[in-house]
């Protein structure tokens, strides 16, 4: 993971493992800046259900992405790139380290490799396709593709509908196969996928994770998830379902609507949550490249000023 304009230190884990503390306290000893990769932390007003870092927090260390969007309005990745280009650029111009931390694996792995497609598609082109779509289905849509595209189902999920279309529109848009357009793709850089970068994900046991799940889903409604809801909704923020649909807001909203009474919240965001953590697991095995893994139920006290200097074991 070589590269120029000097490392990338990043911070990740499932979620409730203990990220934030760590951030802070490697953040402070090593003059660092902390750059969020969390999916919602981006949105004005979610704050309890997305523990989000207190005010006192980030007096303690800068933070960058944070309470950037209404919740209303959704963050696209290719939006995200640009931004934490500007905010890796801005740190950096002030001779400080970059800390990234978060845990949505999307965001994530846009600072080890490409994940934004720039090829702008054309009304006319999307148009074509829906139509398409509509009247012959994807049956129709593989047809279309295959007179562009001998090798199409070799290079795409063919049995997913959304796949097969975004596909057709890029090849009918740019007059290229599908492997080409990886190629092209899979070559793109920039200043994030450039970096060198120095990763740690931390980890817990089954049963100390979900005790910490429990305890924040308490603390979270403790602390006022359900009138945060009840704001956000009379603010609009259902019309982001990314925001209105996440672990915690999700259930709280049944609620609000009467699906079910305050006393079951507790155990139906806690069993999500664990769900959540689980499919994270799983991601950053098989998702992120070689890094340090860390497990905090068996680490010594004060490992935050050397996060990034342990031994491999």
């Amino acid at each position: 993971m070589s590269g120029k304009g000097g490392t990338i230190y990043v911070l990740t884990g499932c979620t409730a493992v203990g990220k934030t503390e760590l951030a802070l306290d490697w953040a402070e000893a090593n003059g660092a800046e902390i750059v969020s990769c969390d999916s919602l932390l981006f949105y004005r007003g979610m704050d309890i259900g997305t523990a989000k870092p207190t005010a006192d927090e980030r007096l303690r260390v800068p933070h960058h992405l944070i309470d950037i969007r209404d919740p209303h309005r959704r963050m696209d990745i290719g939006e995200y790139v640009d931004l934490a280009i500007e905010a890796v650029q801005d740190i950096r111009s002030r001779g400080r380290k970059v800390l990234v931390t978060g845990g949505s694996g999307f965001y994530l792995k846009a600072f080890f490799e490409p994940v934004v497609d720039r090829l702008a598609i054309g009304d006319e082109t999307r148009t074509r396709v829906s139509r398409l779509e509509k009247s012959e289905g994807l049956a129709g849509m593989l047809r279309e593709l295959e007179s562009l595209d001998a090798n199409c189902r070799q290079e795409l999920d063919a049995d997913n509908p959304r796949r097969v279309a975004r596909a057709l529109e890029r090849c009918l848009e740019s007059g290229k196969s599908i492997r080409q357009l990886k190629m092209e793709f899979a070559a793109q850089t920039n200043e994030l996928t450039r970096s060198d970068k120095k990763l740690v994900v931390l980890k817990r046991g089954r049963e100390s994770l979900n005790r910490r799940i429990e305890e924040r889903v308490r603390l979270m409604l403790d602390g006022g998830l359900v009138e945060e809801a009840r704001h956000l909704q009379a603010a609009g923020f259902e019309a982001n379902a990314s925001a209105s649909g996440s672990i915690g807001y999700r259930e709280t909203l049944g609620h609000l609507r009467g699906e079910y009474a305050a006393d079951e919240l507790v155990e139906r965001i806690a069993t999500n949550t664990r769900r959540l953590a689980k499919k994270q697991r799983t991601w950053f095995r098989s998702q992120l490249p070689q890094g340090l893994r860390i497990d905090l139920d068996a680490a010594a006290e004060g490992l935050g000023d050397r996060l990034f200097d342990m031994p491999r074991v």
